[in-house]
């Protein structure tokens, strides 16, 4: 580990101790104020998934300092929530894929989406990013969490100003670019259209890509594009008046992912047209259900509102949790993703 990341590491761990509270309540977490005109407070978050044997138990300190702590930094981008874990001495993840869903628990847990590690570099990258979902699955890669990976790692590594790195993937290579304003671009490297490499059953219907192709979900049809920016997308437009916010979404939302036509299962885009630059989707996500953002939905309802002729090829495309702004360039054949990512709370948990 660099200089600079022994001192950052050092810094994480002195501010959480000060953070600390003497006699906390079992299982609360402090989060950073955040109205007003004070500066926001980070604070940390103490939680034992373990049960005491009794009240005289292991004081927090104790606890934190324990060789089973996983000390942790809670991002957001649009409000997809992550559990970030510095995993730079270990090529194996600190919590298993049982653990990570547990610790994803917004009643039993810490509460998120995903857990993500910041692991070595591989294969020629700087880093290499690994992700479990909230129900233990492992996703290829995810677009929020990628920002939220670039913005941890700035952190870890005490960068300032405008940086970028390679992260390699289970989707490929991806390149963030943290920028000036605090924003991070992200390259997301190329569509793949093709049906059976998304995967997909459902037959090509224009130039080998799967584009408004049929789709039957319990006696409806649906026209779907399919679409994978390194994991699995499927993207509907649905009826010309369609309001996205009308959508039941935990009903339609499990019959996509579970559609026998998409054997790695697959995310579930609904999409409703502004303007030839603007989009409004919702998204049911593979192995999280429904989030309130996805950056490679995001990425991949641009490209399909491309491929219907929808859409020009850069749009501002509104999630639950926010915009995005994204960017299919003709040039290079590469899509590319701006928007935010912040870090919500510090915190260790017994696991």
């Amino acid at each position: 580990m660099s200089p600079a990341a022994t001192a950052a590491a050092t810094s994480f761990a002195a501010a959480a101790a000060a953070a600390a509270p003497t006699a906390p309540s079992r299982g609360c977490v402090s989060l950073p104020f955040r109205g007003g005109s004070r500066a926001p407070r980070r604070a940390v978050a103490s939680m034992a998934v373990s049960t005491p044997r009794s009240a005289a138990a292991a004081s927090f300190l104790e606890r934190r300092e324990s060789e089973r702590a996983l000390h942790f930094v809670k991002y957001q981008g649009l409000g997809n929530d992550f559990i970030m874990v510095d995993n730079r001495d270990s090529s194996e993840p600190k919590v298993t894929p049982e653990e990570a869903s547990k610790l994803c628990d917004r009643n039993f847990g810490i509460g998120a989406d995903g857990v993500i590690f910041v692991m070595p570099g591989s294969n020629g990258a700087d880093y290499t990013m690994r992700i479990f979902n909230s129900d233990g699955s492992e996703p290829e890669m995810c677009g929020n969490g990628v920002r939220c990976f670039a913005r941890f790692i700035a952190e870890l590594e005490n960068l300032q100003g405008t940086h970028s790195f390679t992260i390699h993937t289970g989707a490929g290579l991806i390149i963030p670019e943290i920028q000036s304003d605090g924003q991070v671009k992200v390259d997301m490297g190329e569509p793949i259209l093709s049906g059976p490499d998304i995967p997909t059953k459902l037959l090509a219907t224009k130039n080998k890509a799967v584009v408004q192709a049929e789709l039957e979900v319990e006696g409806l049809t649906w026209h779907v594009t399919c679409v994978s920016m390194g994991n699995p997308h499927c993207v509907t437009f649905g009826a010309k008046d369609l309001k996205v916010d009308d959508l039941k979404l935990s009903e339609i939302g499990p019959k996509f992912e579970h559609h026998e036509m998409f054997p790695a299962r697959t995310n579930t885009e609904f999409v409703q047209v502004l303007s030839r630059s603007h989009l409004k989707m919702r998204v049911w996500e593979r192995g999280a259900g429904a989030t309130l953002a996805c950056g490679t939905g995001a990425c991949a309802v641009v490209v399909a509102a491309v491929l219907e002729g929808r859409a020009e090829r850069k749009c501002v495309v509104d999630l639950p949790g926010g915009p995005l702004e994204i960017e299919w360039r003709e040039d290079d054949n590469h899509v590319y993703m701006t928007g935010p990512a912040e870090a919500v709370f510090y915190g260790s948990v017994v696991h």
